[in-house]
């Protein structure tokens, strides 16, 4: 008898079993759940906030010039042409076996340029995060960044994504180490990864993982949205809140001193998506609400995570009256394609569906006084051709 009262106190101290691999498989509304005592949270989405990674501070302040990255020369002659253009994708870490789609993008956008009408060629590359996916990220580096984009003549900067900043308890101890490494080095220098292999591409010197890059005609904020597959967040592990004060005095400071520029907001997970990655409606949430404080509005956001290309225009209002903004999905660079699953021209909340891509490709954008103009370049097959453009006016907010 005290033999099988022991073993029934045992089987009552240990915690039930689950009926499906996650307990927030259920029909049961979120806020209506108890916390759950294995995970202390009542959705995915609690549980993935709660464990969310550490931002490093940026090594200075997080205020780049373009002359800072192309040279003053280079600066004059895009101000010279009356536009800037710059490229923009993410998720270009290869596939397992697939050496080809990066590298088909790669020497796309490098036809792009033209040595002989600098001022025209894109000023940079903009890349929307996932650089790298997998163990030893510092060495993958070699055929994963440097190899593919050996003839893009290009700068690269960067926002890092959550396979950015994974971290490997044998391989990759330190999250965003690599990242940190290739983007963020204290000065410009040929990395002996590159120089390995006779590649010339020296590590970018950005101030840390999010960042203001000023230029002629557009700013560009650059978000780092965290570890998570999904949702992404602005905020870092233990409710640090630097990086969305930040966003909130840079705002501020856009606002007060009434730069008309383009405004373009870049993070790695998707406020919208309809395929491939479940969007992150927390992250809208946070920068909305710095965006409300400062009745100021980003022209466009950006992002990544799902591998292919999306587009929606929503119409908010964020204090002085409504206006629209184009959410671009680019997380098609060539890591893999993904399938998108909603029909186009689906209402969704204030927002509408636009158009999307299963395939690879990239984004031109081009910024003059008056408009930005986005361009989605396919490449599927290695054949380069335009599929979907976006127009937004600059002082009315509106897309054409």
């Amino acid at each position: 008898m005290a033999k099988k009262a022991k073993r029934l106190a045992v089987q009552k101290r240990k915690p039930p079993v689950l009926r499906f691999a996650q307990p927030f498989f259920t029909t049961t509304p979120p806020d209506q759940r108890q916390l759950d005592p294995k995970t202390g949270a009542r959705s995915m989405s609690q549980f993935a906030t709660a464990r969310l990674g550490p931002i490093p501070p940026p090594s200075r302040n997080p205020v780049m010039d373009l002359s800072e990255i192309i040279g003053q020369p280079g600066v004059d002659e895009i101000k010279a042409t009356g536009a800037i253009r710059f490229h923009a994708v993410g998720d270009t870490g290869r596939a397992a076996g697939d050496t080809t789609s990066q590298e088909q993008i790669a020497n796309a956008m490098t036809s792009d340029y033209d040595p002989a009408a600098a001022g025209h060629s894109p000023a940079l590359f903009l890349h929307l995060g996932d650089v790298i996916y997998g163990h030893n990220k510092d060495l993958l580096y070699r055929d994963e960044f440097y190899r593919p984009y050996m003839k893009y003549p290009g700068k690269i900067v960067a926002i890092p994504g959550n396979h950015d900043g994974e971290i490997f308890a044998q391989t990759d101890t330190k999250p965003l180490k690599a990242f940190l490494d290739n983007f963020c080095a204290p000065t410009a220098s040929l990395p002996k990864i590159a120089n390995d292999v006779r590649i010339f591409r020296e590590t970018m010197t950005q101030p840390g993982v999010y960042w203001l890059l000023t230029s002629p005609f557009v700013n560009i904020i650059g978000l780092y949205s965290n570890i998570a597959e999904g949702p992404g967040s602005v905020l870092g592990a233990n409710n640090d809140k630097k990086q969305l004060q930040w966003l909130d005095r840079t705002l501020a400071n856009l606002k007060q001193t009434g730069d008309k520029r383009a405004l373009v907001i870049a993070t790695h997970h998707p406020p919208f998506s309809s395929g491939g990655h479940s969007p992150s409606q927390q992250m809208l949430s946070q920068i909305d609400g710095v965006c409300k404080a400062n009745k100021l509005a980003p022209h466009a956001m950006l992002a990544g995570h799902s591998h292919n290309y999306q587009r929606y225009t929503r119409t908010v209002n964020f204090g002085t009256g409504a206006v629209e903004i184009p959410y671009i999905v680019a997380g098609c660079g060539g890591h893999a394609e993904s399938t998108v699953v909603a029909a186009h021209k689906q209402q969704i909340g204030d927002t509408v569906f636009e158009q999307s891509l299963q395939g690879y490709g990239y984004l031109m954008m081009t910024v003059n006084a008056n408009q930005l103009i986005i361009q989605m370049f396919e490449t599927t097959g290695g054949a380069k051709k335009l599929f979907d453009t976006v127009t937004v006016d600059i002082a009315n907010h509106r897309v054409q």
